[in-house]
């Protein structure tokens, strides 16, 4: 260890030595993480309710593939294990929501390992991943097993479009939204069920874990454009409630690592993933959208920040 002039001098694990202005905080990653957790924690109960056996399943193995590559990998790399810091599990429970109540547990260990090796890992671990691990797995499964991961069953264990699916084809019935709201519907298993995704982002907002103004620009930016493209406005809420639009946005594109930490920045990566989403779900092919949004926004970041970040006091050009 010697002195650093540009950054802090770390001691140990404990101490750091570095310049002031000093920051005291209680935060830590394993906190951020824990909150996070707790957010999801109604979306989890409220999966294993709809999809019973199945979804409890998937949680479980991609909780524990995810947490088994990251320990793996880096020990294989020689670096310091750190699975205790629950990023990790927060990419297994993530990962999982995101996966139909019938995908097959080596397709969910495949993601976790694609998720966490690939994404994280890969780029240097937590903090440095260019984009969401969850997402950008969840990718890689659409792409490697298509006909798996778009067959959505309902509750009751039926084969069903999902209400998003229903809208681009044209044809088939809607369902009830009140039905939509609570969750009674087809579709990956932690998307289904719009209140209970809700309870969770009230609470990381209250926290202060993540910032209001990605998802609400998100959503907002994603309901306007829908409207100047076409979209009947009675089908309005079907989009917002019917897919990850509400997952994604308080889920995925507030994730620290992917997206800009700059205010402006923020708000341009967020009215960034609104577009998209709607551009795809009205003149794309798919039906949903938010997943490779929130992904080609991710990789968008750093040019974002580089352009929208403050001016430093004092600096001269």
């Amino acid at each position: 260890m010697g002195p650093n002039q540009n950054g802090p001098v770390i001691l140990d694990d404990l101490l750091i030595v570095s310049q002031s202005p000093h920051v005291r905080s209680d935060e830590s990653v394993r906190r951020t993480m824990m909150d996070v957790l707790i957010a999801l924690l109604p979306a989890m109960i409220g999966s294993v309710y709809f999809f019973g056996f199945n979804a409890l399943k998937l949680i479980l193995v991609t909780v524990i593939a995810a947490v088994g590559f990251e320990a793996l990998i880096q020990k294989m790399f020689k670096k310091a294990i750190r699975i205790g810091d629950l990023s990790a599990v927060v990419t297994g429970v993530l990962l999982a929501l995101n996966l139909p109540a019938g995908t097959p547990w080596w397709v969910a260990v495949f993601g976790a390992g694609f998720a966490i090796i690939i994404v994280k890992e890969f780029f240097g671990g937590i903090g440095q991943n260019f984009m969401n691990p969850a997402l950008g797995a969840r990718a890689a499964l659409v792409a490697s097993w298509p006909g798996i991961m778009t067959a959505y069953i309902t509750p009751d264990g039926i084969s069903a479009a999902t209400p998003l699916q229903i809208l681009k084809s044209g044809s088939g019935t809607l369902p009830a939204i009140q039905r939509m709201i609570f969750g009674d519907i087809g579709g990956v298993i932690g998307e289904t069920s719009a209140i209970l995704l809700l309870i969770g982002a009230a609470y990381l907002i209250i926290r202060n874990v993540i910032d209001w103004k990605i998802p609400v620009i998100y959503i907002g930016t994603t309901c306007a454009l829908l409207l100047v493209l076409g979209v009947d406005s009675g089908n309005l809420l079907y989009h917002v409630l019917g897919g990850g639009l509400i997952l994604g946005a308080f889920f995925m594109a507030t994730d620290y690592s992917s997206s800009p930490v700059t205010p402006l920045g923020k708000i341009i990566f967020a009215l960034g993933c609104g577009i998209l989403t709607a551009l795809i779900r009205v003149k794309g092919g798919l039906p949903e959208g938010v997943s490779y949004s929130i992904l080609i926004m991710n990789v968008a970041a750093p040019l974002i920040e580089k352009y929208t970040k403050p001016k430093v006091f004092g600096e001269v050009k």
